[in-house]
This record gives C-alpha cells, sequence and structure tokens, in this order.
C-alpha cells in the first residue's frame, strides 16, 4: 500500500489517545504512526481507536499503520514490552507480538527501527529479525527512525536483504535538515517521514514569506509547510489534537506551490 501523504502521530497522547486516533480516521486520516513504547505511546489505546473507526464503516485495508521496535534505551525499563535480559532478536520477537495484539491486526504496513543499535553487528541481528516478519508477509515494509547519520543508514542498506524504504527523523536545523540523508534517500527510493515538522521550526512558520503564501492560498501557515514538504518528497506526520487542524490539514493536496515559491521556503533550509 502507498504511504498515505501525511501520517497521524500518536506520541504523547495518553489516555487522550483512543479519542484522537478515532478522530482522526473519522476525519480522513489514512495512515497512523505508533511505537511499542509505552513511555511515549499508548499503542494499545491506538488499537481501541481503530476498533471504533472500523465499527463506523472505516475499513483496515485503507489504513497505512506502522509501528515501531524500541531498543531498551529508548524504554522505560519498569514498562517495557520484553526482559532485558532477553537476547536483541527474542526483544524484537516479543515487541512485535505485542503491537499486533495492541493494534488487533496480524499485518503491520511498516515496521521501524525506532533508533539505530550498536555495534553493527547488533544492528544486523535487529534487521535481520525484522527481515523474518516481512518475509512471512506480516509486515509490507522496514523503515529506521532516529537516524541522523548518513554512514549508518549506508551500512544498513548495503547489508540488508530487505532494503529500509522508510527514513523517520526530526526534522530540524541541529541536523542540516538531514539535506544529505535526504538526497541518499531520494536516491534509493527511501521515503523520508518527518516528525516535529511545525514545533521545531518557530522561525520559518512565523517568517513573512509563509506569512504572505497564507494570505495568498487563504490557508494556515502549518498547511502551506506541509504543502511545501510533500513538494520536496517529504511525508510529515501530524500530531494535531484539533479537530479544525485535522480537517485543514488533510487538504493540502488540494493547492500547488509554485517552483519559485518552492525554492523559497527551500532556502530557508540551508
Amino acid at each position: 500500500m502507498k504511504i498515505p501523504n501525511m501520517i497521524y502521530g500518536t506520541a504523547w497522547k495518553k489516555e487522550n489517545t483512543t479519542n484522537l486516533v478515532f478522530e482522526a480516521l473519522k476525519q480522513g486520516f489514512k495512515g497512523i504512526d505508533t511505537a511499542c513504547q509505552p513511555k511515549h505511546y499508548r499503542e494499545d489505546l491506538v488499537g481501541l481507536g481503530l476498533q471504533k473507526a472500523y465499527e463506523i464503516g472505516i475499513k483496515r485495508e485503507d489504513l497505512f499503520l506502522q509501528t515501531k521496535f524500541t531498543p531498551i534505551d529508548g524504554q522505560d525499563q519498569t514498562n517495557m514490552p520484553y526482559l532485558e535480559s532477553d537476547e536483541i532478536e527474542v526483544q524484537v520477537e516479543k515487541s512485535f507480538e505485542k503491537s499486533k495484539k495492541n493494534l488487533k491486526t496480524d499485518f503491520i504496513n511498516a515496521y521501524i527501527l525506532h533508533s539505530p543499535v550498536y555495534p553493527g553487528s547488533k544492528l544486523q541481528k535487529v534487521w535481520q529479525k525484522m527481515e523474518e516478519f516481512y518475509d512471512k508477509k506480516e509486515v509490507g515494509a522496514l523503515g529506521i527512525s532516529n537516524c541522523y547519520d548518513l554512514d549508518v543508514l549506508k551500512y544498513l542498506y548495503n547489508n540488508a536483504k530487505v532494503k529500509p524504504t522508510i527514513v523517520q527523523n526530526r526534522f530540524y536545523a541541529q541536523s542540516g535538515y538531514d539535506k544529505d540523508l535526504r538526497a541518499f534517500c531520494k536516491q534509493h527510493n527511501i521515503t523520508y517521514e518527518s516528525f516535529w515538522s511545525l514545533t521545531a521550526n518557530p522561525n520559518i512558520l512565523s517568517h513573512e514569506v509563509l506569512q504572505n503564501l497564507a494570505l495568498k492560498y487563504k490557508k494556515g501557515v502549518a498547511e502551506i509547510f506541509y504543502r511545501f514538504l510533500n513538494h520536496i518528497d517529504i511525508v510529515p506526520l501530524n500530531g494535531t489534537t484539533s479537530t479544525k487542524h485535522m480537517i485543514e490539514d488533510l487538504k493540502i493536496s488540494g493547492f500547488e506551490l509554485t517552483n519559485e515559491e518552492i525554492k523559497q521556503i527551500s532556502s530557508f533550509l540551508n
């Protein structure tokens, strides 16, 4: 299934997760991002939100569900889907089984490694276990998140039997907006997903160029920026809790920025 042009992000939604996932799907989101990481996600409540959506006629086959294996250093060690003493492959296996149970599905559209693990031999073990899920047709695509080192991505790509087709990163100035990494992604047909796209870039959103474009197109600045991201082959995660913003943001396919406008906004990423 093709990745939608925008994905609803469920991090930090806590006890509101069920209702927000249901609302996002009701308003037209086709993609949901979560993780088996109780510290920051209520994946179990994402599953309940999905259930509510199915009850009003939304179909599982029309949705793109992606979740993640989170290594130990990203977990609250008092509340993990696996044991600290488990071998790394067992950790991946247990986390994946828990995700399927939470999301009430036996197929995950994209399974993502939440952050690189070191050394490379350990990374390969994790990836090979993820490849098994792909081979069994329990997963449609594999990816990696929080990977800002192009050498790590190249290592993974070159050593993987099932190549990563998604990179999900924070989109911010500190990483140089992943310029080289995004070029590698483009070259190798890897979808680049961005998170913190709005939160990390208040200077861009408040810039007069975006303010003027918002007036020209009669849109909010967030919609202008999200549309820009789509124009440069980025799929943004959207974590809004506002129904109004959900409705507005889902309409970004309805207008096109000019090449000159795209170039202007791109200059802020240098």
